[in-house]
């Protein structure tokens, strides 16, 4: 029961800061900000853009070439930016619904550390699709 208790505050902590942020990973390395945030808020720090992009990636089992598309000018590169692969508009879509079911079904309740939400994990399980849990 604890154990349960230690990973729904955890869940609940991610997925605070996934409604708070919302993803499109954009580092430009010449000036360091995000380029092209739809969901996410413009101003959100590198670092916290990094830990919240690591969780999707492993909420989904990807990498970072999943949703973003090849530099044109290095194809080395990824070109952080680009809306142009179609993966990045379903993750746009997933955040938004995420935020609209937690803010209407799990409100956080001052106090109440425990109380669930749902986040890319609870569905995807490590995969690119949507997978039902199976019970232990």
């Amino acid at each position: 029961m604890q154990n349960q208790l230690k990973s729904i505050f955890f869940l609940t902590a991610i997925v605070g800061f996934i409604s708070l942020a919302a993803m499109s990973p954009i580092l430009q390395k010449d000036d360091h900000r995000a380029k092209n945030l739809k969901i996410l808020p413009k101003d959100i720090n590198n670092d916290d853009l990094k830990a919240l992009t690591d969780n999707f990636k492993t909420a989904l089992g990807v990498k970072c070439d999943f949703c973003h598309a090849k530099s044109k000018e290095d194809p080395k590169k990824l070109d952080f930016a680009s809306d142009e692969k179609e993966y990045k508009h379903v993750a746009r879509d997933m955040m938004r619904m995420t935020n609209t079911i937690n803010k209407k079904y799990f409100k956080h309740h001052e106090g109440n550390e425990s109380v669930a939400v749902i986040q890319c994990m609870t569905c995807h399980h490590g995969n690119k699709k949507p997978q039902l849990a199976l019970s232990p």
